[in-house]
């Protein structure tokens, strides 16, 4: 019970799936979880403040900049320890391709570059490769200053979950969160949150190698599981 506590208490402050400080699995009924799938889900919603509008939000723009046109997000940045736990991890694991590797000697770093993207279709030109990968959206940049992995004072990054509390996750979609958590599971990742933990049902998140969190989702339930926030 303890740990569940703790598990809500550091979520609600990194996540949106927002968890109560006090929160007791036994003590709040849920209206509904991921599992139930109820037939008509709005009869169990209750009443929500969110909106998208600008007026609910203020400082958002609607009409953009015509400057920003071709912007898009293309990469998030881990400082990581050892690239050869971590390459296995994204690859093995989380089934992602190795993009592009970019190394700086006089500088003693590696950049790996992974995505959900076909390695096979990358050019075969070095330089050409570099610029398919920077076209390609939502990768990871993994980033190896060299001597890391084998530096015994080494202390690791922080992950921006314990304070000073900042970053918090990525998150990767899957076709099916407990089936996915399952095969996490006997492949020996470490859980933050297994999907029948506390009071968000059908979400998981699990850390990398370097303890970076990663919420893990799927598209046929997070509809349900947010629908009194939504």
């Amino acid at each position: 019970m303890a740990a569940l506590s703790s598990i809500g208490s550091g979520l609600s402050r990194v996540s949106p799936f927002r968890f109560h400080n006090h929160y007791s699995p036994s003590a709040v009924p849920l209206l509904y979880t991921a599992k139930s799938k109820p037939k008509d889900i709005n009869r169990y919603r209750l009443f929500s403040m969110a909106s998208e509008a600008p007026s609910d939000n203020p400082g958002l723009h609607t009409t953009l900049d015509e400057a920003t046109k071709g912007y898009f997000l293309q990469q998030t940045m881990f400082r990581i320890k050892d690239p050869k736990v971590s390459l296995d991890f994204y690859s093995r694991v989380l089934g992602m391709s190795l993009l592009k590797r970019l190394d700086f000697p006089e500088m003693k770093f590696s950049l790996y570059f992974m995505g959900y993207e076909d390695p096979a279709s990358a050019p075969t030109d070095p330089a050409e490769r570099t610029v398919w990968t920077f076209s390609k959206r939502a990768t990871i940049e993994l980033t190896h200053n060299w001597g890391t992995e084998s530096d015994p004072d080494f202390k690791g990054y922080h992950n921006g979950n314990s304070e000073p509390r900042g970053f918090g996750h990525i998150g990767i979609t899957v076709d099916d969160t407990y089936k996915a958590c399952e095969r996490f599971e006997r492949l020996g990742v470490e859980f933050v949150k297994k999907p029948d933990d506390g009071k968000m049902k059908g979400i998981a998140f699990i850390k990398d190698p370097d303890g970076y969190w990663i919420e893990i989702f799927d598209l046929n339930t997070i509809g349900k599981i947010t629908i009194n926030a939504a």
